[in-house]
């Protein structure tokens, strides 16, 4: 019984901060709105089932990617730190070690752009917060980011938008051999129309 104790309680830390984005998270954020969240959950669980990671380093994996965002709640530039503030906060009340948040932090930081993770579960979740550059349904969610980005960024120039999606996409690269194999032909092939389309 002790040593469950010791456990954190991993479900309960992402059903209070997931229940907390559904609720805060302003309707303005129609990119980075709770549905992003419980999307790039979907995909860093996927890629998390190819890369063959460990059970534990998977609830790590799961409990970062629920807090990637949730800096939102409160700011919109730099998030990711203000949502690393909050695992400080909020994690040791279920149980986190100081160095299993350490790693949470880790992850979150590398959802920051330009993307600079530094090990495989870093990998993982910048990989499965932008997996929809290689999707089917990247031309309407990339709407989505340029109508936030209106109302959040001011910037109203779809051809200005354009011209920074086709540097963003030739300078990004997928981290995952999942990503890398699965993904990138299909970010290749929106990058590709999306040149076609300044000519």
């Amino acid at each position: 019984m002790s040593s469950y104790k010791n456990q954190p309680d991993y479900e309960t830390a992402e059903n209070y901060i997931l229940s907390r984005l559904k609720k805060e998270l302003t309707s303005s954020l129609v990119y980075h709105g709770y549905h992003h969240t419980l999307d790039v959950m979907q995909a860093a669980m996927q890629i998390s089932d190819e890369e063959k990671v460990s059970d534990k380093e998977r609830k790590l994996l799961r409990i970062a990617v629920a807090f990637h965002d949730s800096g939102f709640i409160y700011v919109y530039k730099d998030h990711e730190e203000k949502g690393c503030e909050m695992t400080i906060e909020i994690l040791p009340g279920y149980g986190f070690s100081e160095q299993q948040i350490h790693i949470i932090c880790g992850m979150i930081r590398a959802t920051k752009i330009p993307q600079q993770p530094k090990n495989k579960l870093e990998q993982i979740i910048a990989d499965a917060d932008l997996d929809y550059l290689g999707r089917e349904d990247v031309v309407p969610v990339a709407k989505s980011l340029f109508t936030e980005l209106k109302l959040h960024a001011n910037l109203n120039d779809e051809k200005l938008w354009n011209e920074i999606q086709v540097n963003f996409l030739k300078n990004h690269q997928y981290h995952t051999d999942y990503a890398q194999k699965i993904r990138a032909p299909k970010k290749q092939e929106y990058l590709d129309q999306l040149i076609e389309q300044k000519k």
